[in-house]
């Protein structure tokens, strides 16, 4: 049988039911709790399990969050709230820029960003990317992407010490909102959820303790392409599902393929079912418009994100396990 897309085909309405069913289990008779805090992002895989919560428990019982701040795109909010109102679930705006602020979020990212560009500084945006699949690149190793005040693009090497910085000022972001959402899921005695599809679950596209913490994470078996499917079952407004993925992290606009991921979703998640079901690099790169020597580098970045990105999934490790907790 010739691979195609066709293999993530899904039965949406059945696939709804399923997770609706696994969720109000997971959530009333393993956590006990009453319902589930959505933090709403204006992306895809947020919407999708806001809707799915919404099926579960019933709108009243979901309380989504708004979390905006200075480098979130102008669109976010108003597609978020879309998103709230859609599925009627009760929504808090908490706008976490003074917050990052305090803690030196950006202080501490534009110090980084100046290691590379002396004179970065106000009216200045950027993005840090990769080369990708399409580039051929021996190394995937990061650039950062400078716009000046008068609309000069620049492009620089990143070095690994203000890499680091830059990641690890950002990830103030993903933190700061979960703790928020464990506030009104403590508040509100409901499960924190978690929102990442099968792509990013399995290459480590999270921040440990920050969008990577979750009581329930009801889409990770899902590839992208499938949550997409799932939305429009869903019922998710269109002007979302026609939105590129993005990460929303920096003050350039910025695709996730350009940041983390090898490829577009599309191409990505042929790659990826392919490498974990065994098929030939020649048979996804004629399914997914590529080269055969494309498919076989992004089989090598699979297997090299799973390798450094496997920590994120450990929980904490200890000397002595207590067994009687396991009873």
């Amino acid at each position: 049988m010739t691979f195609s897309a066709n293999v993530l085909a899904l039965d949406t309405k059945n696939e709804v039911e399923r997770i609706v069913t696994a969720l109000k289990k997971q959530v009333g008779q393993v956590l006990k709790r009453r319902g589930a805090v959505i933090a709403i992002s204006g992306g895809i895989d947020s919407s999708v399990v806001a809707g799915l919560c919404a099926r579960a428990f019933g709108p009243t019982r979901c309380h989504a969050l708004l979390m905006p701040e200075r480098d979130s795109s102008e669109s976010t909010l108003a597609l978020s709230r879309s998103v709230a109102d859609a599925f009627g679930i009760p929504h808090t705006l908490e706008e976490i820029s003074a917050t990052l602020d305090a803690i030196g979020c950006y202080q501490r990212r534009d110090e980084a960003v100046r290691q590379v560009v002396p004179d970065y500084g106000p009216g200045f945006k950027f993005k840090i990317v990769l080369p990708g699949a399409k580039a051929g690149a021996d190394y995937n190793v990061y650039s950062i992407v400078v716009e000046r005040p008068d609309g000069t693009i620049e492009r620089h090497r990143l070095p690994l010490e203000p890499y680091l910085q830059i990641v690890a000022a950002t990830n103030f972001k993903q933190r700061i909102r979960k703790t928020l959402e464990y506030y009104w899921a403590d508040k509100l005695h409901y499960v924190c959820t978690g929102t990442p599809n099968r792509l990013e679950y399995d290459q480590g596209f999270f921040v440990k303790n920050g969008d990577g913490a979750a009581d329930v994470k009801p889409i990770a078996h899902l590839y992208k392409t499938q949550v997409y499917a799932l939305a429009k079952e869903l019922g998710v407004p269109e002007a979302v599902r026609g939105r590129p993925p993005t990460t929303d992290t920096y003050s350039l606009a910025q695709g996730q393929d350009e940041f983390y991921f090898a490829l577009p979703y599309p191409q990505m998640d042929l790659c990826l079912y392919g490498k974990n079901n065994g098929v030939a690099p020649a048979d996804v790169a004629a399914a997914a418009d590529l080269t055969t020597e494309q498919v076989e580098w992004v089989y090598g970045d699979i297997d090299k994100k799973r390798a450094t990105t496997r920590y994120l999934h450990e929980r904490p490790l200890l000397v002595d396990k207590p067994l009687e907790l396991d009873r």
